[in-house]
């Protein structure tokens, strides 16, 4: 778990650094009417972030195996009006959201990473493989921000 860990803690200070640098036009600019903004991608990251939470937290609980259900990401994004966000209002809650998910993360063993969780398409995995997946999902998207090639 360490180096899952400090690879996340990674993601979110290369994040921050790039996000807090850049102009608001920037963040805002989006290159077609269908296409997410950089700023709308840390809204997305946002909402992520609270439903992994909520998953990662639920999990130590409720009967396994666990049932992840999907969220709208296309609806969440349009309804928090992240385009026209103040930026650094979105960077502060997503970071807090992330941080929560780490002191999470640095409480879990052996045994609650193996719990059981079921996707959607009725596969099995367990809580470590969601949240290695998460944290791919993170440098994907973060990817997307920071690098305009990825776009």
């Amino acid at each position: 778990m360490d180096d899952l860990i400090a690879e996340f803690s990674g993601l979110l200070k290369k994040g921050t650094r790039y996000i807090a640098s850049r102009k608001e036009e920037e963040l805002k600019y989006k290159t077609s009417l269908n296409s997410w903004s950089k700023i709308e991608i840390l809204g997305h990251l946002i909402d992520s972030g609270r439903y992994n939470l909520q998953r990662f937290t639920e999990i130590q609980f409720e009967s396994k195996p666990y049932k992840v259900k999907s969220y709208n990401q296309e609806e969440l994004v349009k309804i928090n009006d992240y385009q026209n966000a103040d930026p650094l209002e979105l960077l502060s809650f997503w970071l807090s959201v992330n941080e929560r998910i780490i002191q999470l993360l640095k409480m879990q063993n052996d045994v609650t990473l193996s719990y059981q969780v079921e996707l959607e398409t009725n596969q099995i995995f367990n809580l470590k493989f969601l949240i290695q997946d998460y944290i791919a999902h993170l440098d994907h998207h973060l990817k997307q921000i920071t690098d305009p090639k990825a776009a």
